[in-house]
């Protein structure tokens, strides 16, 4: 039954070209690998060889996931019951692009998955070719490695989604919403809106781990020390990305040089006011801020929203599922009228 089901998905893909296919195929390759290398929690826990260290943030791990479904209303599934190491520190590699001179971020659109604003590459050597094409067209591109990713529950065939060295010894917290975070793909997923998808996530992510670790405190203080830090980091990077949108709606004959001089401010206003993200700062491009704004911007309206139905996971979700069939500038305003005035219309776009 495996095998029949990557073979009709592999069909359809054909459909959508070579390129598509080569991609596709490598996606199929690299995931049915990492699907080998995983094998059920328990048995990494029987194991005598299992460090002791690891083992422990496996069970950590599984309490997690069994509080996903019971106290988040997130998918109550095979996903997060498997382990795999794969040797390397990054599961895939994104490649985001988008123009010189806005912030219209390149999509990626295939059949049944819909369209995203990033491409994942398993091989970091074809993630760094592909991202050179895109450069010689005129693209400003990042290859950004990730530490994991949902397959939106298609691999409930194959086991689910596992758990993978490339996260599982974060700090408690950040544990947490990474497997938050993943689930959520799994609960609502609007196929042609990377912004609303992933605001989402981040927004069950962030209240879900600071319920998780609530009667904690050592490790809630940590996470809130950590997302301070981050906080600071989004508020310069918002304050650029609205600099630099001014400068591409102005004159299109000084649009360059007013772009180098706010991305020189910037990065030179990094270690004090975002230390920790200096290096952000030194590589971003309008592929790094918009693909940021899409886990960025929505967020505060998707948290408005979780208020307005009383705290209620299960009237949450189905609110933000009651948006999916809506187009993207509906959705938005819908959240609006819902989570509150302030949300933003669709400031980033996207073009294949």
């Amino acid at each position: 039954m495996n095998l029949r089901v990557l073979l009709v998905a592999a069909a359809a893909l054909a459909l959508s070209g070579c390129s598509a296919v080569g991609h596709w195929g490598q996606a199929a390759g690299g995931h049915l690998g990492i699907v080998r290398a995983a094998k059920p929690v328990d048995a990494w826990l029987a194991d005598p060889a299992t460090p002791t260290e690891l083992a422990e943030r496996l069970r950590l791990s599984q309490q997690i996931r069994d509080y996903a479904s019971s106290h988040l209303a997130l998918p109550d599934n095979n996903s997060y019951r498997r382990y795999a190491d794969l040797g390397r520190a990054a599961v895939v590699w994104n490649i985001v692009a988008a123009p010189a001179l806005s912030f219209d971020l390149k999509t990626w659109c295939y059949p049944m998955m819909g369209c995203a604003g990033y491409q994942g590459w398993f091989n970091l050597d074809e993630a760094r070719r592909r991202a050179d094409l895109l450069k010689a067209e005129g693209w400003e591109v990042q290859v950004q490695p990730i530490p994991a990713y949902s397959t939106l529950g298609w691999s409930r065939w194959l086991g689910g989604d596992p758990l993978l060295n490339t996260f599982i010894r974060y700090p408690e917290g950040e544990l947490a919403a990474m497997i938050f975070h993943e689930l959520s793909h799994q609960r609502v997923y609007a196929g042609d809106d990377t912004g609303f998808n992933e605001a989402y996530a981040t927004a069950v992510e962030q209240i879900g781990a600071r319920q998780w670790l609530a009667g904690r405190p050592e490790a809630l203080a940590a996470f809130e020390t950590g997302r301070a830090r981050r906080a600071r980091f989004l508020a310069l990077a918002r304050e650029g990305r609205e600099r630099l949108r001014a400068v591409y709606a102005g004159p299109a004959e000084s649009r360059a040089a007013a772009k180098a001089a706010v991305m020189a401010e910037l990065r030179e206003r990094a270690p004090r006011e975002a230390p920790g993200y200096e290096a952000w700062f030194q590589r971003a491009n309008n592929a790094s801020f918009a693909i940021l704004s899409a886990y960025d911007e929505l967020v505060p309206a998707f948290m408005r929203l979780y208020e307005r139905e009383g705290r209620d996971w299960v009237k949450f979700h189905a609110a933000v599922e009651r948006l999916v069939p809506l187009s993207r500038e509906e959705r938005r305003a819908t959240l609006r009228s819902q989570g509150g005035s302030d949300v933003p219309d669709p400031a980033t776009r996207t073009t294949q």
